[in-house]
């Protein structure tokens, strides 16, 4: 462990020196990536700092206790030996946590994608129900969203709807969203108060850059239309919305709600880069066959995740089991008993992975 933890060390401090260098200052891009990237890595930093420093203390304390011979300093000696071994099995575990591999998507902002399943106009409620949790919860991680497209139904809530959100560690939160969540209520629109189950599907996507996903611009096509309300209502007198169409693959992806033609091509851009970001990462997980990441994290669209449970104030995370009392907290943003639940799942299966 201390041999590990040295080096984990030594190459923190050599980042540092390669940051304190005053010629890294002419490429800005370069030195925000070392600092971000040295920012990551402080934490376990600190951590392996304490822990070879308790070790250090306990071989002091040890070579004391066998070399005094004056018995109060003996039994301090004793004492201090008795509280740092107490100490040094949870300074193990924590770092054993922060040493797991990291996924290399966690810091990446994310593109939301929101669609109404099964059940009709309850199912299109049900995604805006979904889509405004989703900007509550933001809120409260102080991250920053926008819209890039949607559908809306004439009932109210939305068809479809994507946005995209950006802050400190976003994917690393909600990237357990992506599936079919299921909810069971009474609707509004139900004169007899009958009992309806409908569905809508997320999926979260890490946003990447033109490096990580270059796209031949030959391979699209792009066409530009007005952007439109529910029922088909113009909401645009110019035709400012996009669509792109990345031919080899057939994808299709479209923006109306940015203020120009321009920024409604980037905006979509984002998402084509986004969505052929995924397949490659599903190719890649089917490739490692068992290897690939655990069930929490798969991402599946087609797999139940969650149900809300409206009648017994109960929302269900099939995955973990966990169940929290809570339905109105949590559709007002308090998501963090689910996301907590869920990254805390999924750091103990990929722990007994490694032990």
């Amino acid at each position: 462990m201390r041999e590990k933890l040295t080096s984990i060390l030594a190459s923190y401090d050599e980042l540092g020196l390669r940051l304190a260098d005053p010629a890294l200052m002419s490429d800005q891009k370069e030195y925000a990536r070392l600092a971000k990237e040295h920012r990551a890595r402080q934490p376990l930093a600190e951590k392996a700092r304490e822990y070879i420093a308790a070790v250090d203390e306990l071989d002091a304390s040890k070579e004391m206790q066998r070399s005094e011979t004056d018995q109060d300093l003996k039994d301090m000696a004793s004492e201090d030996i008795k509280s740092i071994e107490a100490r040094l099995p949870e300074l193990e575990d924590e770092l054993k946590v922060m040493m797991l591999p990291g996924d290399p998507n966690d810091d990446k902002d994310i593109i939301v994608e929101i669609r109404g399943g099964a059940g009709g106009d309850e199912a299109a409620i049900f995604a805006g129900d979904l889509y405004r949790m989703y900007l509550r919860y933001a809120d409260t991680q102080k991250w920053k969203y926008e819209e890039i497209d949607s559908s809306e139904s004439e009932s109210g809530g939305y068809k479809e709807v994507s946005f995209r959100i950006r802050g400190d560690k976003v994917y690393s939160k909600m990237k357990f969203e992506s599936g079919v969540h299921r909810v069971q209520r009474v609707p509004a629109t139900e004169a007899q108060g009958r009992l309806h189950t409908s569905t809508a599907t997320v999926a979260v996507l890490p946003e990447v850059d033109e490096v990580e996903v270059e796209l031949n611009m030959g391979d699209l096509r792009i066409d530009v239309y007005r952007s439109s309300g529910p029922g088909g209502q113009s909401v645009n007198t110019t035709d400012s919305a996009v669509r792109i169409t990345h031919l080899p693959t057939g994808t299709v992806v479209q923006s109306q709600n940015q203020k120009s033609q321009l920024q409604n091509k980037e905006a979509a851009l984002r998402v084509l880069r986004a969505r052929l970001y995924e397949v490659q990462l599903e190719r890649q997980q089917a490739e490692q066959g068992a290897e690939r990441r655990s069930q929490i994290g798969s991402g599946d669209r087609a797999e139940k995740i969650r149900t809300y449970n409206y009648p017994q104030d109960r929302i269900t995370d099939h995955r973990i089991g966990l169940t929290v009392h809570n339905i109105p907290g949590v559709m007002a943003g308090a998501l963090d008993p689910l996301v907590e639940g869920l990254v805390a799942a999924d750091r103990a299966e990929r722990l007994a992975a490694v032990v």
